[in-house]
């Protein structure tokens, strides 16, 4: 994260969201007398948590996450936080989030800056204003500043007080940040060194694609491909959760896909088609066990949220297009709705001229790849290539470019292209709404976009853990992943991983070996 160049704040003394009775820190003593204090004991579960910039910016409610833990927040974070809060992008609104927050907390009556607020876990809260002078007493700060001399850079005041307050309470004292390079110049200096893992799931979690396989004997198998249900010990199903997909295998060969139901039994799959085809486009099958679960998945009129991993080329954009053009037409929903992360891979071209669907075209072009191949009717036999024309015979068609066959459901509101950034504040009843590479979103994103669904709608969020190009998530802390882990056992939601790639074989082996 980008810091201020400023010069370090100096003050006689270290703010404190404590209380009088309860703070560790000898603070008044400390700026009246130069001699060194001695640490104050404290429970040996209990640790002081230095916050960085970016953990404030990634989560703003973090301050209340802490249980009876106590947070230290240094003056320069709120420099920091002071450069983001006119933003008017989710960075700003987290920043100005903070500042109420905050704001809330040492506004509580009878509290005072200087003395502080006990949090409601049983911690407290302080901002701690780096004092160079007093700091350089100690061998750890004056060790810090002949290696890290700039101390203008608010990483390096950030560092120095995390130093500088292990001197005053006793251990840990732990720095959080999400900034890797930080984390790294912290280790550098002896400090120890977290990162926020509220919102991460647990590696598990995104390391397994794979759809779960569940051993049964020949006799149950049989049972259930008659019968449709099948129920099973607890201990056999272990780790499962409803609406989780799996195969049951009765040997190498017999095998049969089921969802386990909230009765906790496994059903079958009743929503799977042989085929999918919108007017005459391309009809559409599943090539493997993930796109059959996953198309059972999107054409559940009981399930409104379907979250789906998988790596480039297995299917995710095209089978949740593909089964929100089926529905529309079939007249479950009224419209379908697209709509992705704004996060570029690399350099961007700059300003996009045009309408609000001219400025997103280049993002959402996988969607309208998949909208064309679905809708396109497919011609005959192959023509040959073409002949060569006149460069001197004027062609009537050449300054004409043919309609795509879903722009009149475009024109018409049927299909819906929507930017994220004006999504806050909208209601979307009755919609098919998908959203593809979710895993560049951050959790509160996430949140936004989930509670912006009403009554008859199904949000759709598919994506790539491992293709993230937003530096403020990573594979474990995308809004993809956490939405994922958050809703997983609600009766309306379910999460199907693909694996196999059926894009070619070209793409399956580049997804794998490069």
């Amino acid at each position: 994260m980008d810091r201020d160049d400023h010069p370090a704040a100096v003050a006689p003394t270290l703010i404190s969201a404590r209380s009088a009775e309860s703070v560790p820190l000898s603070v008044k003593s400390l700026s009246r007398s130069p001699r060194r204090r001695r640490p104050v004991a404290t429970p040996s579960s209990t640790k002081t948590f230095v916050l960085d910039t970016n953990v404030l910016l990634h989560d703003p409610a973090c301050i209340h996450r802490f249980a009876e833990h106590h947070i230290c927040i240094p003056v320069d974070v709120l420099s920091e936080l002071d450069r983001f809060k006119n933003e008017m992008t989710e960075r700003g609104a987290n920043a100005r989030e903070v500042h109420r927050a905050l704001m809330k907390i040492f506004n509580a009556e009878g509290a005072q800056v200087t003395e502080g607020v006990p949090t409601d876990g049983g911690g407290t809260i302080r901002v701690a204003v780096y004092d160079p002078v007093q700091a350089r007493k100690y061998s750890s700060v004056q060790s810090f500043e002949r290696i890290f001399h700039d101390l203008e850079k608010a990483d390096h005041r950030i560092l120095a007080c995390t130093l500088w307050l292990r001197e005053q309470v006793s251990p840990p004292v732990i720095l959080v940040s999400k900034d890797l390079n930080m984390q790294l110049k912290a280790r550098a200096v002896g400090i120890e060194c977290e990162d926020y893992l509220h919102d991460k799931v647990e590696p598990r979690e995104v390391a397994n694609f794979d759809i779960a396989r569940v051993e049964v004997s020949a006799h149950e198998l049989q049972r259930f491909a008659s019968s449709g249900r099948l129920t099973l010990a607890e201990s056999r199903c272990s780790g499962m959760v409803v609406n989780d997909y799996a195969l049951l295998c009765a040997g190498e060969k017999a095998t049969m896909p089921a969802k386990l139901g909230a009765a906790r039994e496994f059903i079958r799959l009743h929503h799977t088609p042989e085929c999918i085809k919108v007017g005459q486009g391309r009809a559409i099958k599943p090539m493997n066990l993930g796109q059959a679960c996953l198309l059972d998945a999107l054409l559940d009129p009981e399930i409104s949220l379907v979250t789906c991993y998988g790596q480039a080329g297995t299917g995710k954009t095209l089978l949740a297009v593909a089964a929100g053009l089926q529905q529309v037409f079939g007249r479950t929903y009224h419209g379908i709705t697209v709509s992705r992360p704004i996060v570029a891979m690399g350099q961007t071209v700059g300003f996009l001229p045009g309408s609000l669907q001219e400025k997103m075209r280049p993002w959402l072009q996988p969607v309208y790849d998949a909208l064309d191949l679905l809708m396109r009717p497919v011609e005959g036999g192959p023509q040959g290539p073409a002949r060569k024309k006149n460069r001197f015979q004027p062609d009537p068609q050449q300054n004409q470019t043919p309609a795509a066959p879903y722009d009149p459901l475009i024109q018409q509101g049927i299909i819906e292209v929507e930017a994220l950034c004006y999504i806050r504040g909208r209601s979307i009843p009755d919609r098919f709404f998908v959203l593809d590479e979710a895993q560049q979103l951050t959790p509160l994103e996430a949140k936004t976009i989930v509670t912006r669904m009403s009554r008859g709608s199904k949000l759709v969020l598919v994506g790539d853990p491992a293709q993230i190009d937003n530096p403020y998530v990573d594979s474990r802390s995308n809004g993809l992943v956490y939405t994922r882990q958050r809703m997983r056992g609600q009766p309306f939601a379910a999460h199907v991983p693909l694996v196999k790639g059926e894009r070619s074989a070209l793409a399956e082996a580049a997804a794998r070996l490069l």
